[in-house]
């Protein structure tokens, strides 16, 4: 019998949310899958935030991860695009929530610094670290990507408290 917990991160976006799932075993990472969940963009937002919500409960049911991690809303110069991101944001944390599993959140200085060891890292070096840290992964775009270092963030988070706790 495994001790592994999986992790699903989330980088929600209305056109595109990214999602990932790693395996983590004592401080040994494994990812097991990722992707993204693009809405059509000509639905109505309540329909395309339902789809999001309709995709992360197929990734849950597909993948049964036992925790899930999300980046919190970056709050830009356009309240009506930091709005709808929460939105969002909301429909990416409901389907874990609904299946019982706690849902961390992040802020992506945090993920950055977990990842990369900078909170002011580029998408470009968060890539970079998590096709180092998940060579399996392959290639994954970019909004994957900063789903698996949202997972692995958390996955450090935890060993952390785990240690802390001993």
């Amino acid at each position: 019998m495994t001790n592994a917990i999986r992790i699903l991160g989330l980088d929600p976006g209305l056109r595109c949310t990214g999602w990932g799932v790693v395996s983590v075993e004592g401080s040994r990472l494994t990812h097991v899958a990722h992707g993204t969940i693009r809405p059509d963009d000509k639905l109505p937002l309540s329909d395309r935030l339902l789809a999001m919500f309709e995709a992360v409960s197929a990734i849950l049911e597909e993948h049964r991860p036992h925790e899930a991690a999300i980046e919190e809303t970056f709050v830009n110069n356009n309240p009506s695009s930091t709005l709808k991101l929460g939105h969002a944001r909301a429909a990416a944390m409901i389907a874990p929530a609904r299946a019982g599993l706690l849902v961390a959140e992040y802020a992506a200085t945090v993920v950055k610094k977990a990842v990369v060891g900078t909170g002011g890292a580029d998408k470009t070096q968060v890539g970079f670290m998590v096709r180092r840290l998940l060579p399996t992964a392959g290639d994954p775009s970019s909004d994957a990507a900063d789903a698996l270092a949202v997972a692995i963030c958390h996955a450090h988070a935890r060993t952390a408290r785990k240690g802390a706790a001993a």
